[in-house]
């Protein structure tokens, strides 16, 4: 034991070699054995604090080295003396160290003077062979084998002790953009990807974040967390508002707990809390829309991965995969927003040192949530209880930690216990944030909004055809604007909006059966549709409503039926269509397989009886409010679309009966679809062969289409450019 051999002590001894500098001292005539190496020389040098006495060069060159530290010295000055046997330091060790039976042939000393000096008396611990000892400052069990080798076990990876033998477990927590790991480092998230938080690849589990925008598109908020257990298939999704969703069925969760899929969920006013066991470590999540904490129990020597062990790792714990958003990987640039102070709100964020918050910040480093705090605040507006989620993000994880934080500071700052939006639910576009009224409301996602504010608008244009117009309001507008939908009308008050449930869009509509006060002018072919969208007169001497006033205006031009000819080696035909206030392209392509991806170029040989896929499509329209509808499809031998013979292929939206080969796909459900037939040609006629296709342009809103445009596309086959024809 090196206890028995090197000594540091006030004496000097006679003959001793006084030193004043690094120095390295050979003590090959008596060897140093500590932990079953055997050392013949000893390297000693003055820190700062500290006289450090090493074994494989001096302190501070090398990190692989074992080293002694005594106390400071009052001078920089120290005593060298290599001892026979002394009968009365042989007895004061022994009694030290009971572990120590044997004799002490020699001694290695070192001897300074030290002045009102702490010496820490318990630094190292004597195991006897073939024993078991447990240490409680390091929270360490010690095994001592017989032959004097040991193993230890302590507290798992994302464990602390608390010096008294208990392992506390270290929190993870995501709030915002912003990741503090289980180590308690910072990192941020930048982008609206799906990130792994936890995962085990040999036990197959991962705990997964979805991040998304709010009011900004360049700044991301934590929008949900999934657990993916070893249960093929078993995705739990914790989500906004409190709900929670085991693949596509919504789960009912209340405070009394219980148990799908082997994980435990319960339900208070808080948030939701998620707890499971895989392979001895067991994990809790708590989510209350807005923030989630990670609690993980795991024996010694567990590991783990994903941003909860290293919030760095942004590249390596990315899964574009499971990102809801379409626009995962883009960056945005938004301006910065005037609104913001920082210095104002660095200082609000710096609360988290001072009373009553201090009370935990031995135990949990409060400086991860300041700077998570105040980066986050420096460039996003202080709304939505974002500032309350910093500070209880803090508070939660000091509890956690066994640190319960007065509550006297929930008043001050004006922040509820109770989680910001539960039980509100919203659509993809949209997130649960506060109103201007104060109450909370679902507003629109920065990306979804932007193409709206750009045009300053809160909806789509209007669309009109023979006395029926439709206009849409998007409802997250509205309640970001304070406007309650359902005291707006048109200008008959009876003809109020309809709330789309899915969508959450509001729709405005007239017919010839009920024109809602629409004024109709003609003009030549043009017909002009003048209406307005406003709200409720009170009759009450004040109001707290903006007093609401929307001009519609659309056209409706019957336009001439063009006809676009094209060989199907010419790729395809594209028909730029402009009415009234619509702008968009028509187009017509034909490939030769089934999933449409090799387009016939003038290379390719279109064969008699060889099937072909023709894809109709129209860019520039917004899929939700229109859909393109292949009403009629027909082959002549001439390029007029009115001669004969002619041969059906599609009839009323549907294959013809008498050809077999024809099939329809997608037809009337979105702004594109698809049909096959095999190509043919005219008995005893081998000139070209003309393909025609009447389509029209449908309002989604509608049980029935109601045609908005008819136009016919003609596509021609070349049958001199077959083999053999």
């Amino acid at each position: 034991p090196l206890l028995f051999l090197l000594f540091l002590s006030l004496f000097n001894y006679a003959g001793a070699e006084v030193f004043t500098i690094a120095t390295k001292f050979n003590i090959s005539s008596c060897p140093i054995t500590f932990y079953q190496k055997v050392y013949t020389n000893v390297y000693v040098n003055f820190t700062s604090d500290s006289l450090v006495f090493c074994f494989n060069g001096f302190y501070g060159l090398d990190t692989n080295n074992d080293c002694v530290f005594g106390p400071k010295p009052d001078s920089v000055k120290a005593t060298f003396n290599i001892t026979e046997h002394d009968s009365s330091l042989d007895k004061q060790v022994k009694e030290a160290v009971r572990t120590i039976t044997s004799s002490m042939g020699c001694g290695v000393h070192f001897s300074t003077t030290c002045s009102s000096q702490k010496v820490s008396t318990d630094s190292c611990v004597g195991i006897l062979p073939n024993t078991t000892v447990f240490l409680p400052q390091t929270c360490t069990t010690v095994v001592c084998t017989a032959n004097k080798s040991y193993t230890s076990t302590g507290c798992g990876n994302q464990q602390r002790c608390d010096g008294n033998g208990v392992c506390l477990n270290t929190t993870c927590t995501v709030t915002g953009p912003t990741v503090i790991d289980f180590n308690g480092h910072l990192g941020f998230v930048a982008d609206r990807c799906a990130y792994s938080l936890m995962s085990d690849s040999k036990n197959n589990f991962k705990v997964l974040a979805s991040f998304q925008e709010r009011r900004r598109r360049d700044v991301s908020f934590l929008d949900s967390v999934t657990l993916q257990l070893d249960d093929p298939g078993v995705q739990i999704h914790l989500e906004q508002g409190g709900r929670v969703q085991i693949n596509n069925t919504i789960l009912n969760i209340t405070s009394s707990v219980q148990r799908f899929q082997g994980v435990e969920l319960f339900k208070d006013q808080t948030g939701v809390t998620a707890t499971f066991s895989v392979a001895k470590r067991t994990t809790s999540v708590f989510f209350d829309g807005y923030t989630a904490q990670i609690q993980v129990q795991a024996p010694a020597g567990s590991s783990l991965k994903g941003l909860c062990s290293n919030s760095s790792d942004i590249s390596n714990t990315k899964l574009p995969e499971y990102s809801s958003s379409r626009y995962c990987g883009t960056q945005f640039d938004d301006p910065d927003d005037n609104t913001v102070n920082c210095d104002l709100m660095t200082e609000r964020c710096n609360i988290l040192k001072a009373a009553p918050f201090s009370s935990c910040n031995e135990d949990v480093d409060p400086t991860p949530y300041v700077n998570a705090c105040k980066n986050t605040l420096c460039t996003y507006p202080s709304v939505d209880h974002l500032w309350c989620q910093f500070l209880w993000s803090y508070v939660r994880a000091c509890s956690l930690d066994g640190n319960s934080v007065d509550d006297s500071w929930q008043s001050e700052a004006k922040c509820s216990s109770k989680a910001f939006c539960q039980d509100n639910t919203c659509k993809d576009h949209e997130f649960c944030g506060r109103k201007l009224s104060g109450e909370p409301g679902c507003l629109c996602r920065a990306v979804f909004a932007s193409r709206y504010k750009e045009s300053n608008s809160l909806g789509d244009r209007p669309v009109c055809k023979q006395k029926m117009g439709v206009i849409a309001l998007v409802g997250c507008l509205l309640e970001e604007k304070g406007i309650n939908y359902t005291s707006l009308h048109l200008k008959d008050p009876s003809c109020v909006g309809v709330l789309d449930k899915e969508t959450h869009m509001v729709t405005f509509k007239f017919d010839e059966n009920n024109i809602c006060g629409t004024e109709i002018l003609k003009n030549g072919s043009q017909t002009t549709y003048k209406n307005a969208i406003m709200n409720q007169r009170s009759s009450d001497v004040i109001t707290r409503q903006d007093q609401i006033y929307i001009n519609i205006s659309c056209y409706d031009s019957q336009l001439e039926t063009k006809a676009v000819t094209f060989k199907i080696k010419d790729r395809s035909v594209v028909q730029k269509i402009t009415s009234g206030d619509l702008d968009y392209s028509l187009t017509m392509k034909a490939y030769t397989d089934r999933r449409r991806t090799q387009l016939v170029n003038p290379q390719t040989d279109v064969l008699l009886n060889q099937k072909i896929w023709v894809e109709l499509k129209a860019d520039g329209l917004d899929a939700d409010l229109f859909a393109v509808v292949t009403d009629f499809c027909w082959i002549t031998s001439q390029q007029s679309p009115n001669s004969y013979p002619k041969h059906d292929l599609i009839k009323s939206g549907c294959p013809v009966r008498d050809d077999e080969t024809v099939q329809v796909r997608g037809n009337g459900e979105g702004t594109s679809n698809y049909f096959s037939f095999n190509m043919v040609e005219f008995t005893g006629i081998s000139g070209d062969v003309y393909l025609h296709c009447t389509l029209q342009l449908c309002i989604k809103q509608e049980s029935n289409c109601v045609p908005v445009i008819d136009l016919l596309l003609n596509l021609k086959y070349a049958p001199e450019v077959a083999a053999g024809f």
